[in-house]
């Protein structure tokens, strides 16, 4: 494959199922994605909702220890629910045993409480919804229509220390770099070591949706960056845009590398990959009404939504990828030259885990398929 394509697992629970079998689920997908030659299998991490990535550092030494080549990483740690040296030290710890193979994802979720206070609701400019080259960019989706946020205030307050503030994203993001390399010294003058995680073979993301703070820390320093389209596709793109033009080149990249996500669902025809759809609508309404996300639905237990509840998800149902492989990897392959990345993130939910392995083997298979002399990619790998 001359553009990567690497998958975003988010461990997801089905109805009826638990735990403990979407973590197994999830190992035996890593394990068939390195045979169908993804690059990255990144996890994703979210708390008190129902999937079982929670505890994302863990789940990748666990899929490290499963797997023998391809690349594991977070997408990714809410650094503002964490201190740097806890993430360097887990890191570190499972790079000793697998190292040169990991990507430390960051993300500034955990630092993000003013959207969910009295600040959400701001009325944003209107915009209507646009195609570009087939890829439906529609309007960016307010926080301030999820009505109840009273779930993640709770949330926010249990993850964090009693009188706990996050630091600011681009201090928090140095302290890292710095235990990772070894330059890290505290306001009064001391040098601290982690140990394991200092000279680690770790490669270090930044993660954004939208052209904001993350997408403009991650150009200026030179590192690479993860866009979210699965979850905000009304600011992905300009999120890329604000990467490239902030970009500076560093000792981690010569030239910017992007990577943009994409929820897909693929089957062996239309009808059943349409079938197999059914439940994410309701899926993702449970994330945006407050309550967060719920067990995955079987298709044929599915109601119908109703006027308001998809109102609230239709941004999300309208660019999801759903079909035949050829249909898919050639929607993914427009999604990568309109928003100019270099590599394709896959993320899959279904309810049958059977489903959701064929939908990622039927991708790979169309996806190396394909001519990618159109559809060179921007820069090398990282």
């Amino acid at each position: 494959m001359n553009v990567p394509l690497s998958i975003l697992d988010l461990a997801p629970i089905s109805a009826g199922s638990t735990p403990a079998q979407a973590l197994r689920d999830t190992v035996d997908l890593a394990q068939r994605a390195e045979r169908w030659g993804y690059h990255r299998y990144w996890l994703a991490e979210h708390h008190f909702v129902r999937v079982a990535s929670s505890s994302s550092v863990t789940l990748l030494g666990l899929v490290a220890a499963a797997t023998e080549r391809i690349r594991v990483g977070t997408a990714a740690v809410q650094v503002g629910h964490h201190t740097s040296a806890s993430v360097v030290e887990a890191f570190g710890t499972v790079d000793a045993l697998y190292p040169g193979r990991l990507d430390l994802g960051i993300g500034r979720s955990g630092h993000r409480k003013a959207q969910f206070g009295a600040e959400a609701g701001t009325p944003q400019a209107p915009r209507e919804t646009e195609v570009r080259d087939g890829v439906v960019v529609p309007p960016p989706f307010d926080p301030g229509r999820i009505t109840d946020r009273s779930r993640f205030v709770a949330a926010l307050q249990a993850l964090q220390l009693p009188g706990a503030q996050p630091l600011d994203f681009p201090e928090q993001v140095a302290q890292i770099r710095g235990l990772l390399d070894g330059s890290f010294v505290t306001g009064d003058g001391v040098a601290l070591h982690a140990v394991p995680g200092e000279g680690a073979q770790v490669r270090l993301w930044i993660f954004g949706s939208s052209a904001g703070e993350s997408a403009e820390l991650a150009g200026r320093l030179g590192l690479p960056f993860a866009a979210a389209y699965h979850v905000a596709p009304g600011t992905a793109l300009a999120a890329i845009a604000a990467y490239r033009a902030a970009f500076r080149p560093s000792a981690v990249l010569a030239e910017p590398y992007a990577v943009i996500s994409a929820d897909v669902l693929v089957a062996p025809d239309e009808e059943t990959a349409e079938y197999r759809a059914r439940g994410y609508g309701h899926w993702v309404h449970s994330i945006r009404s407050g309550a967060g996300a719920a067990d995955y639905l079987a298709p044929d237990s599915v109601p119908p939504l109703t006027e308001e509840q998809e109102r609230l998800v239709e941004d999300r149902i309208a660019t999801r990828f759903v079909g035949t492989g050829d249909d898919v990897a050639t929607r993914l392959a427009a999604l990568r030259r309109v928003s100019a990345a270099d590599e394709v993130l896959a993320t899959t939910i279904a309810y049958d885990h059977q489903h959701r392995l064929e939908s990622h083997r039927l991708l790979a298979e169309a996806w190396a398929a394909r001519d990618e002399r159109l559809d060179t990619p921007h820069s090398g790998a990282a």
